[in-house]
């Protein structure tokens, strides 16, 4: 897990990461931030100890999407589940929630519960991350109960929901933190 930036580089960062999905050009560019000296660059003449953070960011993000098609803008809920596991797992939490958000927004239902559900656990990685314990704690408490013996698109969300919980309850009792892998697409159903 890295710690995300200060708002205005976080937001500009993020906002850089989601385009890589779909534009080759903020792709590029991702990678070329995974280097010291772009980073820099792009942080022209702002704080420059956030330059090795921005940098790992980017670098992370880069190797994530790297051979990875790009994809038609907006993603249906399918392909942002797609693309927040492949964030997810690279720990860029934040843009897992970033991703999943305008997903949320317009679900209802059992598939908006499973939603903020994931969005929570995502957030509350990402305060983990930041060192906000109280904060990571909570989410990942709320997150396990939303997640529950729940599915989302196929995607059994109950083996994560323990993993949230898990994590819950290493924070609670100051024990090393295992991050769960990522719900991942559900088999189909075999014909009957």
């Amino acid at each position: 897990m890295i710690p995300t930036l200060p708002l205005a580089l976080r937001n500009r960062l993020a906002g850089t990461i989601l385009a890589a999905l779909h534009d080759g050009r903020a792709r590029a560019e991702l990678a070329s931030l995974a280097a010291r000296e772009a980073a820099e660059r792009w942080l022209a003449g702002g704080d420059g100890r956030w330059t090795s953070a921005l940098s790992e960011r980017a670098r992370r993000a880069s190797a994530a999407l790297s051979g990875r098609p790009l994809r038609a803008a907006p993603a249906d809920l399918a392909t942002a589940l797609d693309d927040a596991a492949v964030l997810f797992e690279a720990g860029l939490h934040f843009e897992v929630h970033e991703i999943l958000e305008p997903h949320w927004v317009t679900s209802r239902g059992d598939t908006r519960e499973a939603l903020q559900g994931l969005i929570q656990a995502a957030v509350g990685f990402q305060h983990l991350a930041n060192g906000n314990l109280a904060g990571a704690r909570s989410l990942l408490v709320e997150a396990a109960g939303r997640l529950h013996e729940r599915r989302v698109l196929g995607r059994d969300l109950d083996p994560f929901a323990r993993g949230a919980a898990a994590a819950a309850a290493a924070v609670a009792a100051g024990t090393p933190v295992r991050v769960p892998p990522f719900p991942g697409p559900g088999l189909p159903s075999p014909p009957f």
